[in-house]
């Protein structure tokens, strides 16, 4: 763990990894230390946590610990290109979690330059796993058995990705935020769909009804390949939008309400 005072000094060392061999990264690796100079900087609750990704890439992680004992921790993923403190979903989630003594560790996921389209982001598929292996990694070590996978948005695509290959990780669920049918799946393909056919622990799928258009048109085709899920809930809440923006309190109700009934015996 840094502190903020190191950081100017973290930042030229980050800076040299990610141009040696070991880092092969087709995310935006500049852009992703633009974000963690800012990030870092402004951070008013939890601590700045460096992880690396199995190929020698480092990246920021924001742990905020509430209850270290319960052994439940919450793992956060942000949407497309952007950050691990992002004032919609993510902040509110972090901090609105922390109210009710769970920890958090929010992750920086893999982005691209500033207005990439959404198709673009299918070359960064395979660099998801290292990063959210690095997490749940990190948070067992911490004593944290008990994790909960939350992915909003293109965030909420990479889990399933994740979760689609890795059937047997350590999550016991999960809260999809906003998701459509899949990464570019208007033209390539429904990726969330076939994900979903494979997932083996309990899913929330979370939307407003005031989403994006293709969050809304796949709810029915989502809820359709979930029949294998152990446990599969949709819920909608009235009036949010993609960003949950003014619909902060409900987003955090009932994602921790979901925590509560999975933590049951």
């Amino acid at each position: 763990m840094t502190t903020k005072s190191s950081f100017s000094i973290l930042l030229l060392c980050l800076t040299a990894t990610f141009i040696t061999p070991l880092a092969a990264s087709e995310s935006d690796t500049a852009k992703e230390l633009r974000w963690a100079e800012q990030v870092v900087d402004g951070l008013l609750d939890g601590d700045d946590l460096w992880l690396e990704d199995g190929s020698g890439h480092e990246f920021l992680g924001i742990l905020t610990e509430g209850n270290s004992t319960s052994g439940r921790a919450v793992l956060l993923m942000h949407g497309i290109g952007v950050h691990p403190n992002w004032p919609d979903v993510i902040y509110p989630l972090r901090s609105g979690l922390l109210n009710h003594g769970i920890t958090t560790l929010s992750i920086q996921m893999p982005i691209l330059a500033n207005g990439a389209d959404e198709r673009e982001y299918l070359r960064l598929l395979p660099e998801v796993a290292g990063r959210i292996d690095a997490a749940l990694d990190s948070l067992a070590a911490g004593g944290y058995s008990n994790v909960v996978l939350v992915g909003h948005s293109m965030g909420g695509s990479m889990m399933m990705h994740y979760l689609s290959g890795n059937p047997s990780s350590a999550v016991t669920s999960v809260v999809a935020i906003g998701i459509g049918a899949g990464v570019g799946a208007r033209t390539v393909g429904v990726e969330n769909i076939d994900a979903l056919k494979k997932v083996r622990v309990p899913v929330l799928d979370l939307y407003g009804s005031e989403d994006l258009d293709t969050v809304l048109s796949s709810v029915a085709e989502r809820a359709a390949a979930a029949t294998g899920v152990p446990e599969y809930r949709q819920i909608r809440v009235i009036g949010a939008n993609h960003s949950f923006q003014g619909q902060e309190a409900a987003l955090v109700q009932n994602v921790f309400e979901w925590l509560n009934a999975q933590s049951r015996p």
